[in-house]
């Protein structure tokens, strides 16, 4: 059980430290704030989750810097990849693209992003890993397991909420009849925009490239339409 709570702070903690380097990122080019990531609240799961299979899985290598910094690549890499893969699937959604830039595959991941992560996976073990540990440590187990159970909950009613939000970008396209992927993405983005509703248009904000895919039901429609013609 204690196992558990501290992973799940560690967790939490590079989950809020990876949106904090998303947002840093957007304002550096952006120069505005844009709150990243598809959660309502200012973490990005799929860091911690990294986070967490790099402390669990890579410590084997630890006394070997190069092979852990190439491990690390190698898993975040395949995170990120799977992670689009599943959002795309289950919302018929693509939240980031990476087709403009070199060295990608299918857009989901390219080598700029994977050796900035191979570099944080190295400050995390090595670094970042223990001073969070001996911090964590010095809690007393009713402290450590309060914290944990409130921020559990905080991040699963958000996780609910968001979801609903993010199935609600569906219902949206599959309303919007065209051809082109882009030109769905285009109308869905306009809908948004016009419906004025805040945390669709935070989702919009924060994944510039989002791309609206074809729903199984529409793309059926579509070819039903074009045999007319």
């Amino acid at each position: 059980m204690k196992i558990a709570c501290v992973y799940f702070l560690l967790f939490f903690f590079y989950s809020f430290c990876g949106w904090l380097l998303e947002v840093s990122c957007k304002l550096i080019s952006d120069h505005k704030f844009i709150n990243r990531g598809f959660l309502v609240g200012p973490y990005c799961p799929i860091y911690g989750t990294g986070a967490i299979l790099m402390s669990i899985l890579l410590k084997k290598y630890l006394n070997d810097s190069f092979t852990l910094f190439i491990m690390t690549i190698l898993l975040c890499s395949i995170l990120e990849y799977f992670t689009s893969y599943a959002l795309e699937k289950i919302f018929k959604t693509r939240w980031w693209d990476y087709s403009t830039k070199r060295f990608h595959i299918n857009g989901r991941i390219c080598l700029e992003t994977m050796v900035p992560f191979g570099l944080l996976g190295l400050f995390l073990m090595y670094v970042s890993n223990p001073f969070l540990l001996s911090i964590i440590n010095e809690f007393s187990n009713v402290w450590l397991y309060f914290f944990t159970f409130i921020l559990f909950f905080i991040m699963l009613f958000d996780c609910c909420f968001s979801i609903k939000i993010m199935s609600s970008l569906q219902s949206i396209s599959s309303n919007i009849r065209s051809d082109s992927t882009e030109r769905i993405t285009l109308l869905v983005r306009k809908e948004i925009m016009k419906r004025n509703e805040r945390l669709q248009r935070r989702l919009v904000d924060a994944f510039p490239r989002l791309q609206v895919l074809y729903s199984k039901g529409l793309e059926k429609r579509l070819k039903k339409e074009k045999k007319r013609k």
